[in-house]
């Protein structure tokens, strides 16, 4: 029997009357690393909430590790989408990655010293140890988003869920934060969403492709192969759609990645 991390059967989801999701149902298994992709509005987000259970669904179930995520006891790493907003506020990369541990602190309210060294080890997962008392807004927009993930990482997590991490961020920063992924998904489960398809193809193992309803790929280790050589030989853009759709699949390129 397989060990699945997440299970959607028969899911529907609607904001007021407007349906975002259909009878949608897939898996996803224990360690693995998908990638949901698919038209803005299309219901990428959403389904991350449902997986996490911010959001129920109105008709269906989601399981988390078997249970509904709410009661399945599963430590959940949630790394937003990183705005720039606030940068202004005088904080540093230590005390935002303790974030991670907030919920862990002693009676007094203080970070006792095994919870500072796991801020530090986290930092150092993500390579970011010598940033430490460097304030956020000194950061680069991808080091923004390595620091998130550190602090995902304090909490344990037994999956990890990412909120288009490398929006707004230049394509060797991309490149970076999913090498860092596919390192992560070695000892946990990683969900990601993207908007980037030139990038992500190259490291996920599985694709949900989102427009209401859910289409799964596989993307088999050939494919990663090819598609990392052929990001190799850019500096900018590269539409990982038009490889895909060569490939045989049924993705297409939309105007969003034509003109990125």
């Amino acid at each position: 029997m397989k060990n699945f991390a997440v299970e959607l059967r028969d899911v529907c989801f609607s904001y007021d009357k407007e349906k975002v999701l259909d009878h949608v149902s897939f898996t996803v298994e224990k360690g693995d690393f998908l990638a949901i992709i698919g038209p803005n509005g299309g219901g990428k987000s959403t389904l991350l909430k449902l997986m996490m259970g911010i959001l129920e669904p109105s008709c269906g179930e989601v399981r988390l590790f078997g249970k509904p995520p709410l009661q399945s006891g599963a430590a959940i790493g949630y790394v937003p989408q990183e705005t720039g907003h606030n940068l202004d506020f005088p904080i540093t990369v230590m005390d935002v990655v303790l974030m991670g541990v907030l919920r862990k602190r002693n009676r007094v309210r203080r970070y006792d010293p095994a919870m500072k060294k796991k801020a530090v080890e986290a930092l150092a997962r993500v390579n970011m140890q010598d940033f430490t008392h460097r304030r956020i807004a000194e950061l680069s927009g991808g080091q923004r988003q390595r620091v998130l993930i550190a602090r995902a990482l304090c909490g344990d997590p037994d999956i990890l869920m990412l909120d288009e991490p490398t929006a707004s961020i230049d394509f060797g920063g991309q490149r970076e934060i999913f090498e860092l992924l596919e390192d992560l998904n070695r000892t946990m489960t990683v969900i990601v969403v993207s908007h980037d398809m030139s990038m992500v193809m190259g490291f996920a193992r599985h694709a949900a492709y989102v427009n209401r309803s859910v289409v799964m790929h596989t993307i088999d280790a050939h494919t990663r192969y090819q598609i990392k050589r052929q990001l190799e030989g850019h500096e900018g853009h590269y539409c990982g759609a038009e490889f895909w759709t060569d490939m045989g699949k049924s993705i297409e390129c939309n105007e969003e990645c034509r003109h990125a």
